[in-house]
This record gives structure tokens, sequence and C-alpha cells, in this order.
């Protein structure tokens, strides 16, 4: 009798691998992309602000294998995203409800399309304000800045792609909402603790100053703060929903 449970458990594990190796294919493809677009991507990073104006270094034969690498990782775990979702939706899918799974899947562009806008504001908005930061302390301790390659390229690393996953925050919250594992009020008690983590956050993924920390925790908050309010939203809707199923 112990041996039953064990059977959808392990049809599960087998379904879950699948996924796990059609989105590691998926990954495969678009390296081999992201190798061939990384050249491109480069130029256009250095050419736009606030890189635009250094002089790249590199001070290891490496460096130059090494950008070219991240770069096209980078690529590739981007623009597998929205397929690892959708992948990973199928198998989530089986435990939902009928209306949860319709919920769940539209929330699928949604994340893509908020990747998108985080990284665009992470490095239009956030990269410039702490860069020119950096920068001017740099200057007024009349230190000449010589940058590697490497270097700035894990500076912008580590201001956009933060940023970026943040603004997956919403979203993240109103899918949990429609599927009732998170509720409003969870959010409005947890509030204090939340900005704790964010404050937390924003100093690990910031440089080492209060200024660009500030700077990035005044997004964090406002991501977090409109999760509420979305989650309000989408909580109203699932008890309306509910309200007309019939009863079982």
């Amino acid at each position: 009798m112990n041996k039953m449970p064990l059977m959808p458990l392990l049809s599960h594990i087998v379904e879950l691998r699948k996924q796990l190796i059609a989105i590691l294919i998926v990954f495969a493809v678009c390296l081999a992309g992201g190798l061939f677009a990384a050249p491109y991507v480069l130029d256009y990073i250095k050419s736009s602000p606030p890189a635009s104006g250094l002089e790249w270094n590199v001070f290891s034969p490496f460096d130059g294998v090494r950008m070219y690498m991240n770069i096209a990782l980078v690529i590739a775990s981007i623009v597998t995203l929205p397929t690892a979702l959708y992948l990973l939706w199928g198998f989530v899918k089986q435990g939902l409800h009928p209306h949860e799974r319709s919920a769940a899947l539209r929330y699928v562009p949604y994340s893509a399309v908020s990747l998108i806008i985080g990284i665009a504001f992470g490095y239009s908005v956030l990269l410039p304000i702490s860069y020119a930061f950096v920068s001017d302390i740099s200057t007024k301790l009349n230190l000449v800045e010589t940058y590697g390659a490497t270097q700035y390229f894990s500076f912008m690393l580590n201001i956009v792609l933060p940023i970026a996953a943040a603004f997956e925050l919403p979203i993240v919250v109103m899918f949990l909402t429609r599927i009732g594992l998170l509720t409003p009020d969870r959010l409005r008690k947890s509030r204090r603790y939340a900005y704790l983590v964010l404050v937390i956050v924003a100093n690990l993924i910031s440089p080492p100053d209060f200024v660009s920390a500030f700077i990035i925790l005044i997004p964090l908050c406002g991501l977090f703060e409109l999760s509420v309010l979305l989650s309000r939203s989408a909580f109203r809707k699932r008890a309306a929903l509910q309200a007309e199923l019939p009863a079982v």
C-alpha cells in the first residue's frame, strides 16, 4: 500500500525531467545565437553612454574570451526565459484548476515584457546614475580611471540584471494571488520585513556606497508597492470568479 503514492510522484519527476531537458536544448540553441550576436551587442554597449567615453582595456589573455562568453550567456538566458516559463507552466498546469490554467498562461508574455522593461530601466536609468556617482568619487580623489573590460561589464551586470529580476516581482505576486498562495493581507502584514529585505538586497547588488544603494532601493520599494496594488486586483478577480463557479 505504501508503493501506490510513488507512481504519481515518479510520473511527475519524469515529466519535470522532460521539461528541463527541453529548456536545456532551447538554451543551447539560444547560446549559439548569443555567440553570433555577442560582438554586435558589445559594440552597442561600447558606443552608448556611459561606456562610450571609456577606453576598454584587458588585463589578462582570457579577458576577451570571458567577455565574449558572458555576453552570449546573458543573451541566451534572456531569450530562453519565455520558453522556459511556458514549458514549466506545462508542468505546473496539471495541478491547477481550468480557470487557474488560463490565468497562469497569460502571465508568461507579461513576464517577458517585464524583464525587457527592467533591463531597459536598469541600463538607461540606473547604470548611468551609478556610474556617474562612482566616477565623480574617483575624480574628487584624483584617481585615473583605467577600467578593464571585464570589470566594467561586471559592474553593468550587477546593476542591470538584479533590477530586471526585480521587475518580475509584480508578475510573480499577481500569479501567486490568482492561484491562492498569496493574499493582499499577507503582503501588508509582511511590509516591514519586505522593506528590510529590500534594503539588504539593494546593498548587495549596488556598488559599495550609500547613494547607489539608495538609488536602487527606490525602484525596488516602488515595485513592492505596485505588487501590493496588483495583488488586490488579482484577489478581487479570483474571489469574483470563485463566486461564479458552481458549488461542489
